[in-house]
C-alpha cells in the first residue's frame, strides 16, 4: 500500500507540472529573464505549491500518524554545512542554465531531447558522486 501511494503521488505531481506546463524548459527560463520577456507562471505555481503544503501539513499533523505507515518521517539534521550550501547552488545552477529541475525533467521523459538527456545525465552524475563523496 504504502509504494502505491508513492506511485499516485508521483503521478499526481507529474500532472500537475504537465498541467501547469512547469515540464516546458522555456517557461523557467522565461521566469528568470526578468530583464526581457519575463514569464511570471513560476511564480503562480509555486505560490499555489506553497498554499497547498502549508494546509495540508496543518490537516496531517493533525492525525497524529500517517495513513500509511507507522511514523512520519522528518529529517533529523537542521544544520548549515558546505554540502547543504553546495549542493543547493549546484541544484539551481542546473536548473537556471537547463529549465529543468528534476521533477518536470522526469516528467519529460517522453519527450527526450539533448538537452534533457544531457541534464539528466548530469543529474545521474550528481546523485553518484554525493553518494562517494
Amino acid at each position: 500500500m504504502k509504494a502505491a501511494m508513492g506511485y499516485l503521488a508521483g503521478l499526481l505531481f507529474g500532472l500537475g507540472l504537465a498541467i501547469s506546463g512547469m515540464t516546458d524548459p522555456a517557461r523557467v527560463l522565461g521566469f528568470l529573464d526578468i530583464a526581457g520577456a519575463w514569464d511570471p507562471t513560476l511564480m503562480f505555481v509555486l505560490g499555489g505549491a506553497v498554499v497547498t503544503t502549508f494546509i495540508g501539513y496543518r490537516l496531517v499533523w493533525r492525525r497524529g500518524a500517517p495513513l500509511v505507515g507507522k511514523a512520519f518521517q522528518l529529517p533529523s539534521r537542521r544544520d548549515i554545512d558546505v554540502r547543504l550550501l553546495g549542493g543547493a547552488a549546484l541544484f539551481g545552477i542546473g536548473w537556471g542554465l537547463s529549465g529543468y529541475c528534476p521533477g518536470p525533467a522526469f516528467a519529460s521523459i517522453g519527450g527526450l531531447s539533448a538537452p534533457l538527456a544531457a541534464m539528466l545525465v548530469a543529474m545521474l552524475a550528481g546523485w553518484y558522486l554525493a553518494r562517494r563523496w
